[in-house]
């Protein structure tokens, strides 16, 4: 039920599964094999979306966003080591909450008409540092997908392009550290079967969404995922899956 939830959700609006499965996962699995595990999947639905969608993929875009969010991964490890971990969290969920109520009350603004070097890396950066932190890639790149007028579908295939060599590199760490064993695997297994037909129902969402009305759900998505960041550090939670 977990892995079908955390799967609908990102193949439906392209992000967000960690903080869906990770808390749910840790319910009933040791942390050192819920968070591999919601590795894994995001791999899994990354390849299968890209594979699906590969002709709605910017991939211009995604290949800058990845090398930019490349150079802000360094600057989020090193929040992690010396800035207040309880403050900086609740911050940063205030942060997303009070500029997706902005964004939600905004007039349109105008799109970029293509690529902007600026934007790229500005958007790229800081999802590298978010992600470092905290592994919340995903708001920086809704403002990107939102400056570019991208739809529903070019939005979800484009950010599955970016995960799917982002989380590759992260596997790959928790295989060096001795992470990835049969336990993940088998769990992993175990989920496959909720998560494929989660993947193509997620689509099939994806793609009643048009418009603006996409950005409206992703950003209400955004206000509960700080929403949920805020809870879990006051509560204490945070700490214990960080």
């Amino acid at each position: 039920m977990i892995s079908f939830l955390a799967t609908l959700v990102r193949s439906t609006f392209g992000f967000g599964e960690s903080l869906i499965a990770v808390p749910l996962f840790v319910l009933f699995i040791p942390l050192s094999v819920a968070v591999p595990l919601s590795v894994l999947m995001s791999i899994f639905v990354a390849a299968v979306v890209v594979v699906q969608d590969h002709r709605a993929v910017h991939f211009n875009s995604a290949k800058w966003l990845i090398l930019y969010a490349l150079l802000g991964i360094p600057f989020g490890l090193l929040i992690i080591s010396y800035g207040n971990e309880y403050w900086v969290k609740i911050g940063l969920g205030a942060l997303i909450i009070g500029y997706s109520i902005f964004a939600l009350q905004a007039k349109q603004t105008a799109k970029l008409e293509h690529d902007s070097p600026f934007w790229l890396f500005i958007c790229g950066f800081l999802s590298g540092v978010l992600g470092g932190a905290y592994g919340i890639n995903g708001p920086p790149l809704v403002v990107y997908g939102n400056k570019r007028g991208w739809s529903a579908q070019h939005f979800r295939a484009t950010l599955q392009a970016y995960f799917l060599p982002a989380s590759l590199i992260g596997v790959v760490g928790y295989a060096v550290q001795g992470m990835l064993g049969w336990t993940v695997l088998r769990y992993f297994l175990i989920c496959l079967p909720a998560m494929l037909p989660a993947i193509f129902l997620g689509k099939y969402l994806n793609r009643k969404l048009q418009g603006n009305a996409f950005y409206k759900y992703v950003y209400g998505g955004l206000i509960a995922i700080g929403a949920l960041l805020i809870f879990f550090t006051m509560t204490g939670l945070a700490k214990e899956l960080h």
